[in-house]
């Protein structure tokens, strides 16, 4: 039932954002133990950009893949990547999560990156 309700809001968040090349939608994931992120340009259908907490640039630095700092360094690692492909600005997907906890964190790791949303 849970999941059926955060894919109910996924759902309704998704009729109102839409990503382009400039501005993708910055799409996150949550599991048990792991986050996931990824630009994706919605016009063309094509994934920009991804890290997670399974990429090696966060594995180099961090242990811990479940808690709220290293949900706010892939949001780090996020905006250095966006900066590389020449993306400054992004759509905010939380995905139907509550924007709370390592949701939260990871967009202002991102936002300290250099993100704009």
């Amino acid at each position: 039932m849970k999941k059926q309700a955060r894919a109910y809001r996924h759902k309704r968040i998704l009729k109102k954002i839409q990503g382009t090349a400039q501005r993708p939608r910055l799409v996150v994931f949550r599991s048990r133990k792991h986050i996931y992120t990824q630009l994706v340009d919605d016009k063309s259908q094509k994934v920009i950009a991804g890290v997670s907490t399974l990429s090696a640039e966060f594995k180099k630095n961090n242990s811990k893949t479940a808690n709220k700092e290293a949900a706010k360094e892939v949001g780090k690692l996020i905006a250095q990547l966006a900066k590389s492909k020449k993306v400054n600005t992004v759509c905010f997907d939380r995905g139907g999560y509550k924007f709370h906890g390592r949701i939260k964190n990871l967009a202002d790791g991102a936002r300290q990156g250099g993100l704009k949303f």
